[in-house]
């Protein structure tokens, strides 16, 4: 799914990153590893479109959001590390007066993180999206229960209000003279 530009722009964040031997660069590596950055991020944004294209291509103009709204489809670690990545590579593409460039060795770990994660929405969407009800029954370790909770045992199985047990209720309050 993830196209061919996606590829090329790790590949050019790569080769900045790592420059070939014996070729004289005249950027500094702050610059060199601002600039994969930039790449990084387009190349991961490029896998998201691509990704959404395959799900409801109304998800390719949302922005930021659909890397929110990912969790359900590639599962929660899948979207944590997106969202993480994501955010680490916006906030090295900006430029501050104050405040040092990006390490090449810090992108190169950012480089690596973009290349799983292409792999991962390369594959597409791997949990259905399926929102649990609130009357199912908890899963244990093992797997679902085998038990179903039906809507009668989960009214009764809701404790009821009041004093923890083992514990008098307060006074009623009472109103002065």
């Amino acid at each position: 799914m993830t196209g061919d530009t996606a590829r090329a722009d790790v590949n050019a964040a790569r080769s900045l990153l790592r420059p070939a031997a014996g070729t004289m660069t005249s950027l500094g590596p702050g610059v060199r590893a601002r600039a994969a950055a930039l790449l990084l991020r387009q190349a991961l944004e490029r896998g998201l479109d691509d990704f959404w294209r395959g799900v409801t291509p109304d998800m390719t103009r949302v922005g930021k959001h659909r890397i929110l709204c990912l969790g359900p489809y590639t599962g929660r670690e899948t979207a944590r590390r997106c969202y993480l990545t994501w955010s680490a590579l916006s906030t090295a593409c900006h430029y501050r007066v104050h405040e040092l460039p990006p390490a090449p060795t810090e992108m190169q770990s950012r480089l690596l993180d973009v290349e799983a994660l292409l792999g991962a929405l390369d594959r597409g969407p791997t949990v259905p999206y399926a929102v649990p009800s609130p009357l199912s029954a908890p899963e244990d370790v093992a797997g679902p229960s085998a038990t179903p909770v039906t809507a009668a045992a989960a009214v009764r199985s809701v404790p009821k209000p009041g004093p923890p047990p083992g514990r008098r209720a307060a006074p009623p309050f009472a109103a002065g003279p």
